[in-house]
């Protein structure tokens, strides 16, 4: 088998990854793997921005106190705090290495958008295209670093664990080629994402089919949380539109939610209206529609101008006016999207894993700070300050660790072709029962039927898996199924409503659940 060595492997190019690898360039040799192209990440997608507090009538304080209010429970404060109090100087950071964020006013400051859940104007953007303008220049300034080499279209299949357990790199699918190979390093670092795709229906990009996380289950890591799917209250509804986003911030500046009758609802449901946490108003919008048959509700900003709307959401403006919706005089049809995994790896704020040589970062991890709902913007402040933490610890270990032999990957070469249309339909099965039973309103019976329907394509993934051999669309689709199924499972063990888990059958909070749901492959899977 074809071997490559580095002192550290990262998995995953987003801004978590390539943050952590330019860290970690400072002390060591890193390799950056990446399924696809380097661009292609959840980050690139990100409109809104970053929070973080900047302006001098806010405070750590409040900013920890909205976190903590919005996970409902379930956040390390100690993690939070960590968090909140180093954003600023990440901020600084990221704005040393080339990165532009929005400015207003004569002196230029910088202009700070407020979005659902936070009681003050925080949020650093650049335009609606945040996540684009961060994940260009971190390539830029990896591709620039010498101790930096990004591998593109290497899928990652599975962990390479020696006799005791540890972590020594991961077994790679060459897509371009269609060969298996190895890369071994000292320290792994997982910054995967998230597993959108799980569902029918989400903003994420194809990639994002939660390989990190069923990888990290499979060597026995901890899992946690990931009851907790955050669904973006607004994508844009249109046939032809597919992982079309429309920013939280619209709501932040003013846009309003109205049914297709002009009725303005968000009052019914909490006091906050438009800028309650993302949980109340993805249920709010599913409640409506529910109630009216409508297939999708209106978001409204015409009240601004079109001169105005092109300035501050160039990429709306223009996405919207694609299919012929200009938002100055017409409003947006939405619909609520499958958009955030607030569970993952079980973490510390630094990506310390229960695995020896595993460390997490970003949106696969769960490090305590989003509890059981996320506040808008707080994924990327949480991401470049993990990948900080993550890359300091590890500088700070001078351990000599020994890179024992690799066996080849298992033999799994079936004999014959996998028809295309066999995959399809898994796929989308699976894709369709998480939609359908396991969204944003739950139920025992409903997550009981999902349960034996993943359970069934699981298996017969499994079986084809060892059939037929491996392909990037089997790889993927048997981490989508074994996703799922960890979904459900934390799912159903959650007997109450708490955040982003809803259960008719249960509809209120418990405290006797005021605690990670916690989950970890047994001896005999």
């Amino acid at each position: 088998m074809d071997t490559v060595t580095s002192d550290i492997l990262v998995i995953g190019s987003g801004a978590a990854g390539l943050f952590f690898a330019l860290k970690a360039a400072e002390y060591a040799d890193v390799r950056v793997v990446t399924k696809k192209q380097a661009a292609q990440s959840n980050t690139n997608y990100a409109q809104g921005g970053i929070a973080s507090v900047i302006a001098g009538t806010d405070s750590f304080e409040s900013h920890i106190a909205d976190t903590i209010e919005g996970g409902r429970g379930l956040c390390d404060r100690e993690a939070v705090e960590i968090m909140v109090r180093e954003g600023p100087s990440r901020i600084e950071e990221l704005m040393e290495l080339g990165v532009r964020f929005s400015r207003a006013g004569s002196e230029g400051s910088l202009s700070l958008g407020r979005e659902g859940g936070h009681s003050h104007s925080r949020i650093i953007h650049y335009g609606d295209i945040t996540g684009r303008e961060l994940e260009e220049n971190l390539i830029r300034a990896c591709i620039e670093n010498e101790r930096v080499v990004i591998e593109e279209s290497c899928l990652a299949i599975d962990l390479i664990q020696d006799g005791d357990g540890r972590i020594n790199g991961v077994f790679l699918l060459d897509t371009t080629k269609g060969v298996i190979k190895a890369c071994q390093a000292t320290e792994t670092v997982l910054a995967t994402g998230g597993a959108g795709k799980i569902y029918l229906y989400t903003s994420n990009p194809d990639i994002a089919t939660g390989d990190g996380i069923a990888m990290a289950y499979r060597a026995g890591a901890e899992i946690a949380n990931l009851e907790f799917v955050q669904f973006h209250p607004t994508c844009l509804y249109h046939p032809e539109a597919k992982s079309r986003l429309i920013s939280e911030a619209l709501r932040g500046e003013g846009a309003r939610l109205k049914d297709q009758s002009d009725r303005f609802f968000m009052s019914d449901y909490d006091e906050r209206e438009e800028l309650a946490p993302r949980d109340v108003v993805a249920r709010a919008i599913d409640s409506e529609m529910k109630r009216s048959g409508d297939k999708f509700v209106l978001l409204d900003i015409s009240h601004r101008s079109a001169a105005w709307l092109k300035e501050r959401f160039p990429y709306i403006y223009e996405s919207c006016l694609e299919f012929g919706i200009d938002i100055s005089t017409d409003p947006i049809p939405v619909v609520p999207a499958a958009h955030y995994m607030v569970g993952g790896v079980k973490a510390s704020i630094d990506g310390t894993t229960n695995l020896d040589g595993l460390s997490v970062i970003g949106e696969v991890a769960c490090s305590g700070v989003h509890g059981a709902n996320r506040l808008a913007s707080n994924s990327l402040l949480e991401s470049i300050v993990m990948a900080g933490r993550c890359a300091k610890r590890l500088g700070s270990s001078k351990a000599e660790r020994k890179q024992g032999a690799i066996a080849d990957y298992p033999d799994n070469d079936g004999a014959g072709e996998l028809e295309t249309v066999i995959l399809d339909h898994d796929w989308d099965l699976a894709r369709r029962v998480m939609w359908d039973y396991v969204g944003i309103v739950r139920s025992d019976e409903r997550l009981r039927i999902a349960g034996e329907r993943i359970g069934q394509i699981k298996k017969t993934v499994e079986n084809l898996y060892v059939e037929y051999g491996l392909s990037a669309d089997m790889v993927e689709l048997r981490n989508i199924a074994l996703v799922s199924s960890l979904v459900i499972r934390s799912a159903i063990s959650r007997r109450e409503s708490r955040g982003l888990h809803y259960n008719v059958d249960h509809p209120h909070t418990d405290p006797e659940y005021s605690l990670d749901t916690v989950i970890k492959r047994s001896e005999n899977e």
